[in-house]
């Protein structure tokens, strides 16, 4: 399948989209199904998306029970009531993509009754087309509607258990029914755009699992050269012993940069090594305002960025996420022989870095700079010392030993 880039208003992430996506602009229903099975990666079978179903709407009845409990604002409750009704949906979506259902026609059918059921068209409109305006519920009433959603998912699991949906397309037909329509029911309660959640939820699906590895262009480009990342660097990092205390020190071409550094912390945990971290965000994001305070990079002639992007608020939000990511990186073993991390990691570094220029880059940017820098850390966490190479241009970071008999001073 052939894709094309498609670079998303503001300061949202690039993402590459299928083709025949034009646009996440009034997605039809039909579109987000097609769109909604590419991203499909589970296991063959209808178990795991109905479990899947099943947990998403156990989340959306937290997320209520969190709304309740905390009172957060109703921007930030309707932002997670938005995105799990998109999750909910993806999972409905990938069912009847594997039962080789429409997901328009079950739209359509949410307001059918038995004598017009197979009165449907083909290709039918956007999920706006089915929402109602109901009048404003007070919250018992949502609550009701979510729980009577619950109850009609729990009531699919438990046919999938008994075996009852074994050749049985039509009784799976008319759970997909009943669920979509409470699902409706429950955007329209919460005065959410169902199409509105769709879009948001593939513009993350595919911000997170790309169907290409396409880097957006790095954020200083078009800058004067001495205001660039370099494209091409490499640091010497090497462990040092005087008077009894250990610290790291950096140097670029045989030059120190930057403070001598300790851990910080009573408790030993190697954190002198972590600007590997800053290094592969320049890699993989073009983004490190740490980096570029190190290098003396800031971008001086636009007073604008250089106050907002390269400035002290900046430098703090970098080191708050990677002393962040270092803590959950140490509780997964630095995240050893896995190609993943969870997502609740990434979408927390995506409301640290929220209005920022690097609110550009995708998920799937942040996880691999995360799985590379922990890669890198663990061998300098080995060795004590060694040279990091950066590219910025075929977007790699590698480390190579310093001889046992040779010493950079």
């Amino acid at each position: 399948m052939s894709e094309i880039g498609i670079r998303t208003s503001g300061l949202s992430p690039y993402v590459a989209l299928p083709a025949e996506l034009e646009s996440l602009e009034n997605l039809g229903i039909s579109e987000y199904q097609r769109a909604a099975k590419i991203t499909d990666r589970m296991r063959p079978g209808i178990d795991i998306p109905i479990l899947g179903l099943f947990g998403e709407v156990g989340s959306l009845l937290a997320a209520l029970k969190k709304q309740t409990r905390d009172h957060p604002d109703r921007e930030k409750y309707a932002a997670s009531i938005k995105e799990e009704l998109g999750d909910t949906l993806w999972y409905l979506a990938n069912i009847a993509s594997r039962t080789d259902q429409d997901l328009d026609v079950l739209a359509q059918r949410t307001v059918r009754s038995i004598s017009d059921w197979d009165e449907v068209q083909p290709n039918f409109g956007t999920f706006d087309d089915i929402q109602s305006n109901i009048k404003e519920l007070t919250q018992s009433e949502f609550e009701a509607i979510l729980i009577t959603l619950a109850g009609r998912v729990g009531d699919l699991v438990k046919d999938l258990g008994s075996g009852a949906l074994t050749n049985n397309r039509d009784r799976l037909s008319g759970h997909l029914v009943d669920i979509f329509g409470n699902l409706l029911t429950a955007a329209d309660a919460a005065r959410i755009s169902l199409g509105e959640a769709a879009t948001a939820n593939l513009l993350k699906v595919f911000s997170r699992w790309p169907l290409t590895e396409e880097y957006p262009p790095l954020i200083d480009d078009g800058m004067p050269d001495n205001e660039q990342i370099p494209r091409k660097f490499e640091i010497l990092i090497e462990e040092r012993k005087i008077n009894g205390k250990i610290y790291v020190q950096q140097k670029l071409n045989g030059v120190i940069i930057g403070d001598r550094l300790t851990d910080n912390k009573r408790e030993k945990d190697d954190f002198r090594f972590h600007d590997v971290f800053h290094m592969s965000y320049a890699v993989f994001l073009g983004w490190s305002p740490v980096l570029r305070n190190l290098l003396h990079l800031k971008r001086k002639s636009d007073p604008i960025i250089d106050e907002n992007e390269d400035g002290a608020r900046a430098l703090l939000i970098e080191e708050g996420v990677s002393t962040f990511i270092f803590q959950r990186a140490i509780d997964r073993d630095f995240f050893k022989g896995q190609t993943q991390v969870d997502y609740d990691l990434l979408k927390s570094i995506r409301d640290f870095t929220r209005g920022f220029e690097v609110d550009r880059c995708a998920l799937w940017q942040w996880e691999k700079a995360i799985l590379e820098a922990c890669r890198i850390f663990s061998e300098l966490k080995r060795y004590r010392k060694g040279y990091i190479a950066a590219d910025l241009i075929s977007h790699t970071l590698e480390f190579r030993r310093v001889p046992e008999d040779r010493r950079e001073d």
